[in-house]
Formats: C-alpha cells, structure tokens, sequence
C-alpha cells in the first residue's frame, strides 16, 4: 500500500549527516573510516565495479572473514560478517547495522534507477550513524526530505580547468577521452593507436571484470590514453590529468540530448587526483561535429556551480500483492510529496505490464505469494539491452518454471554452458557477457535455482573466461605496445631510444621487438605501421652502429675459436646469417672473401681485423679436407716438376683429384717423377688416377663449391651409391658405367679383383662373379661394362640342345692386353736432289 506520509525517525538530527560535494574531494574515503570505526554497517554504490573496490579495501582492514560482498550478480556473505558492501538494489535496510552510507545519492534525480535510490535516502538508517553521499545539488532535497540531517560542505582537493579544444593527436598523456556511443569509443581508440600506440577501453557494456583489467592497464602506464563513456564518472578512481570530450550530447533513452551541467562536471571532476591539478577540454578537428563548451558551462564546471536539484523520482517500494491489478496501480501510484516526482516507465514495470496483459501468463499468477514472485521475476535487470519486448519473453521464459517451484538444474547449467566460448570478437564477446549477467543474476536466488552455489560458480568463471577473452581482444585490436614504448622513450627523438639486441637477434626497446639484425642488416618489424616505420628505422640508424661493433667483435671471437661459424651456398654464415660471400681467388684452391655490405660501414680497422679473422678461420676449415689437393698444387708448381709432371698435376686439382688415365700423360713420366705421384698419394689404377683422400664426401663438396665459383658446372656430389645418370656426364670422381656411375676409387677396387681372380685362375677364360659389384649398387648390365673397359672379353655359354636337361651355363671371361698404338713410321730418307735447279736451291740457301 502506498506510504502515507513521508517522515523522518525522531532523533534523526544527531544520526544522519549529508556529506555533499564535487568529485575529488574524498566523501568515499570518508565513508569507509566511518565504516570501520563502527561494530557494523554497509555502503550502498550505484556500480557494482564500485562495490568490488570498496570490497577490496575492506577486506585488507577488517579480514575477508568479516566483510561481505552483495551484489546482484555476486554474493560472497562470510556467516560472521558484520560488514557489507553493496549495490544500492541489494543494499540491506536492517535495524542492527550501526552504520549505513548512500554513495552519489544525487542519482535519485536518474531515469531509470533513481526510484531506487530515493527508497534508500528516505528509510534506510544506520543504528548508530548514516551517512548520504552526493553532488551539492542534493542539498535542497535533503533539507526537504530529511530535515534532522547535518549538512557538511566538502571542497574539491585540486583545481579543475578548462584547456580548450585539441586535436586528438595532441592530446597529453595521461589523459581520458570520453565519447557516447561505442563506435565513438572504438573510432577513438584506433585513431589513438594510430598515433600513440593505443588506449585502455571503458564502457558500461563491459563487464567488472574486464573494465578492472583495462583500467589496470592504464593505471600501470602499459597504455597513457583512456577512452571511455560516461561510466568514467562514477566513482572510477584513476590517474587522468585531462578529460577531453568527444560530444556533449548523448542518447538516454528516449531522446538525443544535451548533457546538464551537473553531468559534465561529474565526468570533468575525474581529471586531477587528491591534491594534484586537472584540465578539461573538447576534442577538435571532428568536423562540423566539434563540441564546444559555453562560457556559462565552463564557469559552472570550474566553480562547482550547478542548479540544485528541484524533484527526486519516486516509485512504491513496498506495493500490495494481492493482484497484479493492483501491483500494477501502486507502482503507478503518484508521489505522497511534491518534492517526489513519478519516474519514466523502468524496465521492470514495462515487462510486468507487458505480461500482465498476455492471458495464459496472467492466469498462472494467482494468490499473494505468486504475485510477489511473479514480479521479482520481472525485476530481473536487462543486462542485455535489448529492450522491453525481448527481455519480456526472457522473463515469460523463466516464469513456466519459477511458477511451479525452481528452475530445473539441467536448463540452468545448459544455459551456462552454452555461453562457455570464449572465441570471437569483441561485440560477440560483449552479447555473451551481458547473457551471463543475467545467469549470474538468477544463479544467485536461493529460492530461484536448486545447487545455487554451483550455478554461481559456474556462471561466474564463465563471466571470468568470457571477460579474459575480451580484454584480449581489446588489447590486441586497440593497444600497439611497440608504439606506446617508442612514444614514451623517445616523444618524437629516435636518440632518446635505448635500443639493444637480444641473443636471438632481435632489436629490442624497452623489451618491446622494433625488428631483428639479419646478420648485420637491421628489418623492420613487418608487422610495424607505416607511421612507426621512420622513428624505427631512425632508432636503428642512431643505436645500431655501436650494437654492429659488439657484434663484429664477437663474430671475429667466434672465427679464431671456429664457434657458430660454416659454409653454405659459397657463403660464411654466423648463428644462421651470412657474414661474408667466397669469391674467385688466383687460384681454384685459393678463394677471396668478400664482406657483406651491410659490414661496408665499418671502420677501416674493424674491416681489416674482421676480413683476417674469416681468412684465418676458412683457411683453418679447408686445410684437412683440402690439404692432398693442395699438396698436389704446390708440387706443381715445384721447380724440378717438368712440364709433364706439373700438367698432370694441375689436370687432378682441377678434376677433384681425378684424372682418366687415358690422355694423362702418365707414359711420358719418367722414375723419379712416378716416385713423386706415389709420395703425393696418388693412385695410378687400371683406368683411373686418382687421390683417395679427395674422394671423402666433405673434400668433394669443399671441391665442388670452389670450383662453382669458377664458372664449372659440375654435378654435385651423390647422397646415395651409385647413382643413376639422368644425362651424360658423371659426377666428380666418378666414372660412367652405362646408366649408372662408380666411385674411381671402388672402380680400381673391382678391376683388381677381377685380375688377381684370372691370375688364380687355372685356365684362361674364368668366372667372374658380380656379387661384389651388386653389393656397392651395380647392375650386372653396368659391372659388364666395367669389365669391358678394363680389357675383359665375354663368351656366352652355348644353349641346351632340344630335349636336354641341366644348370643353365655361365659367361666366362678371359683377358687381352689392351693394344697400344705403335708408335709412327721415321720418315724414309730423300735422296739428294741433282741437276741445276738443285744447284740453284743450294744457292738461294
């Protein structure tokens, strides 16, 4: 039934005091030292985020065994808790608290909750004390409402003025742009991380969880921008220096309007902090969107001069439940007070109304009980926003269950469940977020859903997952770490910078990547916006000389102690780089090194230092697997050699220690120079001479690459034995045989055997078996050719006359000495010529 007459409890003067003010001026602090001066009491906040704070800082005093957190969407109630931190919908009215605070009460004068917060400024009292806490404008309406009330004035802790209009790119660090709509908010924020590297992202629509962690970004100083809406206002104790507006108009609800005076003061007054100054301004460069301040807003704003509050909105908080007509008649009632004004139809009423009017809904509801159930039900806050007729079947929804006793287990957990995917972006982020709310919401009615202690937990680390991901992926959409780092090192001056290189190469500031050094040559970060691409490259240009220096002299350490260092591509590379590229020298064995010429800047000694370090290390890492070719080279150019001996010689060096018998020379050596190849090493086969120790694969492919720098174009060495030709030429120290090729060195090998097999034999022709051949990888087809290169001759067994039976025959072998070609004719002698022209010959002679 509709309250008679509004009046305040007798005694009231020494119990309650209004504590009224601008922003900053420490009427929240106050409250929680009344608070923990008292045995017990409660704080009711408009935020639930506010709560959480307050909650915080409670615990650290009292112990979390003795305060509790009520909210509509959490609830953690110790049995001995004794004090209580709430929203103002769940803020307890108990006759054994001895403290109760109504923070920013001037929002009774709001839409949509202030109902609610006038209920409280009217009947809830603390035991001992109660303390409202508000805007100055609350002033008349407290002298009219509650007239024993002790009025105390509170100064603003620092100065508020106004800085004008910037551009968003000269906006100061430290600072908070405030928008009111979310494609406002997110255009901010990406033009923010355009040109300052990012901005933390503020907004009613997200959850505690996520506004905590984002505020906590900007308060570490990982981002100096925050973009937020009108929810900044509220209580969210930050470090902002200056609040710029991006509108001064906003949509509440039912109309597109001008924001009171009172409303940008509340958003203005975030800007300073205790005793430390803060500025104001609006945002330019917009187009003919541009906000401006009047002179009498910005005086209002600056002197804390507002119109005071004429009327509080008013709702029956304690309606008849006898009939949903009549619950419906006292929350329309009209005010008992001229001083109370009737709300703007609330959420709650519209979906009631909505239902009320649908038959089979309105006769489910019957008796005292299920109306009063029926409209806690439609007090279910929309946290989905999506307006009166969705949020009405929400509600119709839950009815069909809540009606006949508690939600069924199984619908509650699936609903959760649901919901549990934390994939997508940041709007589909944001719709499940808001769904949860609701859960978590309902989760918490003992009387509403069986196991709600599991469901609360349920929905709250789903809230927790979703409210992770999307702080994720506001980060990652709005915050360029790299560039928050260089905007703050350096401003705009790359040699303020501290650069360093990791050990894997990266370009370091501040542990922030900006690029990587490809050996000596510093990359950009690909993924670095045009825009930083100049102050990055500029950072490198001022830092990298000195950080190439220590690299130099750790690349020359490495080469003397042959550390990290190898050969690829006719390259030296270092940990993976290329530091220097092999070049033709006077000789094939001999190459030059050429430096990289990201190294061409070095200093002229660095350079020598450098290039005689790489010489020393190659020359090192040549000298065993080279070193038979090289001692052939030299004895070439011995000077007791001969022309034959050093023809021969140089043939092998430029073959790979390889050289076809056949047109070698080798007939026209004499003792001594023979006696000179065999301390050299080198073998003279049937076929082949050849240099054993240059046919192991590291020699070959050391052979191979130098001889690539020559312009030869040799097949490179085969990873598996034989190999099969694909065209006419072998590779190095190979010998083709048919369509295969043989290692010189196995070739001599089975031609020795085939000969100390035929001088065993007993009679000239012989069997000569292939197992060996097959066992290195030769075709029976390619060891028959072998065999004919090396003077064997094959006689194939006769066939079995018709009707015989018995092993078929095998070839037998025999040997001829290859002829060698006789050598030519002397010329016959010419008798001498007679006669006078032979005379005159002799004459011309």
């Amino acid at each position: 039934m509709a309250s008679p007459l509004l009046r305040s409890p007798r005694g009231e003067r020494n119990t309650v005091k209004a504590v009224l003010g601008p922003t900053n001026t420490g009427k929240t602090h106050l409250a929680i030292e009344r608070l923990c001066a008292h045995s017990s009491g409660a704080i009711g906040f408009p935020l639930r985020l506010l709560a959480r704070e307050v909650y915080d800082r409670v615990c650290a005093i009292k112990g979390p065994n003795q305060v509790a957190l009520i909210t509509g969407e959490e609830r953690i109630e110790p049995k001995d808790a004794r004090w209580h931190l709430c929203t103002m919908e769940a803020l307890p009215s108990r006759p054994d608290l001895a403290f109760v605070a109504l923070d920013e009460a001037q929002l009774s004068a709001d839409p949509e909750r202030g109902h609610v917060f006038t209920d409280r400024l009217l009947h809830t009292r603390g035991r001992e004390e109660t303390m409202l806490l508000g805007s100055a404008t609350l002033e008349p309406m407290v002298k009219a409402l509650v007239p024993g009330a002790e009025i105390v004035t509170r100064p603003r802790f620092s100065t508020l003025t106004h800085a004008g209009a910037k551009k968003l790119s000269r906006i100061p660090p430290r600072s908070a742009i405030v928008a009111f709509s979310a494609e406002q908010v997110y255009a901010m924020a990406e033009m923010l991380r355009r040109f300052r590297g990012g901005a933390a992202v503020v907004m009613g629509a997200l959850s505690p969880q996520t506004r905590n962690a984002q505020v906590a970004m900007y308060q570490a100083g990982e981002v100096d921008y925050l973009v937020a809406t009108d929810a900044i206002g509220m209580g969210l104790n930050l470090d902002v220096e200056h609040v710029a507006f991006a509108g001064l108009s906003k949509y509440d609800g039912h109309r597109h309007r001008r924001l009171t005076t009172a409303e940008m003061a509340q958003i203005a007054g975030r800007a300073g902090r205790h005793h430390k100054d803060g500025t104001f301004g609006t945002l330019a460069g917009m187009g003919a969107h541009n906000p401006e301040f009047t002179d009498e807003e910005v005086y209002a704003i600056e002197e804390h001069r507002f119109a005071p509050l004429t009327r509080l909105f008013w709702r029956e908080a304690n309606p008849r439940f006898d009939s949903l007509n009549l619950l419906i008649e006292d929350l329309e009632s009209p005010p008992p007070r001229p001083e109370l004004a009737t709300p703007p139809q609330a959420i709650d009423l519209a979906v009631l109304k909505r239902l009320a009017e649908d038959p089979e809904t309105a006769a489910s509801v019957r008796g005292r009980g299920s109306v009063a159930r029926f409209w806690q039900a439609c007090s279910l806050p929309d946290f989905r926003q999506q307006g009166a007729e969705t949020h009405a079947r929400f509600v119709a929804r839950l009815w069909q269950d809540l009606r006949h006793g508690y939600l069924g287990a199984d619908y509650v957990a699936q609903a959760i469940a649901q919901l549990d995917n934390p994939s997508g972006d940041i709007d589909t982020l944001q719709g499940r977020i808001s769904a949860i709310r609701s859960w978590s919401y309902i989760a918490q009615r003992p009387d509403w859903v069986l196991a709600r202690e599991e469901m609360a937990a349920r929905s709250r680390a789903v809230e927790t997952r979703l409210s992770d991901a999307l702080h994720a992926r506001l980060t990652e959409r709005f915050v360029n770490r790299r560039t928050t780092v260089l905007m703050r090192k350096a401003g705009g001056d790359a040699s303020l910078l501290p650069v360093r290189v990791g050990d894997s190469g990266a370009v370091l500031v501040d542990d922030e990547p900006i690029g990587h050094l490809e050996g000596f040559r510093f990359v950009v970060d690909p993924l670095a916006r045009a825009t930083d691409r100049k102050l990055l490259l500029a950072a490198a240009e001022r830092h990298l000389p000195a950080l190439i220096s220590q690299r130099v002299q750790a690349l020359a350490m490495a080469a003397k102690a042959a550390d990290g260092l190898a050969l690829q591509d006719s390259g030296i590379v270092w940990n993976g780089q290329p530091v220097a590229r092999l070049e033709p020298g006077k000789a094939l064995l001999d190459p030059r090194i050429r430096l990289d010429p990201a190294l061409d800047r070095l200093p002229v000694k660095e350079r020598v230092d450098l290039l005689a370090a790489l010489e020393g290390w190659l020359s090192a890492h040549l000298a065993k697997p080279l070193g038979p070719l090289r001692r052939l080279a030299e004895a070439s150019r011995a000077e007791g050699s001969g022309p034959a001996l050093r023809a021969l010689l140089l043939h092998m060096v430029d073959g790979g220690g390889v050289l076809a018998r056949e047109g070698s020379g080798l007939d026209k050596l004499d003792g001594p120079q023979r006696e000179t190849l065999r301390r050299l090493g080198v073998r003279v086969g049937p076929l082949d001479l050849f240099l054993p120790q240059a046919l192991r694969p590291a020699a070959m492919r050391l052979w191979s690459m130098l001889a690539a720098l020559r312009g030869h174009r040799h097949l490179p060495p085969p990873d598996r034995m034989p190999p099969v030709l694909e065209g006419k030429t072998a590779p190095p120290g190979y010998r083709r045989l048919g369509t295969q090729a043989l290692r010189v060195d196995l070739v001599d090998r089975l031609v020795q055997d085939a000969h100390k097999r035929r001088l065993a034999a007993p009679s000239r022709r012989l069997y000569l078996d292939p197992a060996v051949a097959r066992s290195m990888g030769l075709s029976t087809a390619s060891y028959a050719a072998l065999m004919r290169l090396s003077g064997f001759r094959v006689h194939m067994p006769r066939s079995l006359a018709e009707g015989a039976f018995g092993p078929p025959g095998v070839p037998l072998w025999d040997w001829r000495m290859p002829r060698v070609a006789d050598p030519p004719a002397p010329a016959k002698p010419v008798p001498p010529a007679t006669g006078a022209f032979a005379a005159l010959a002799e004459l011309m002679r």
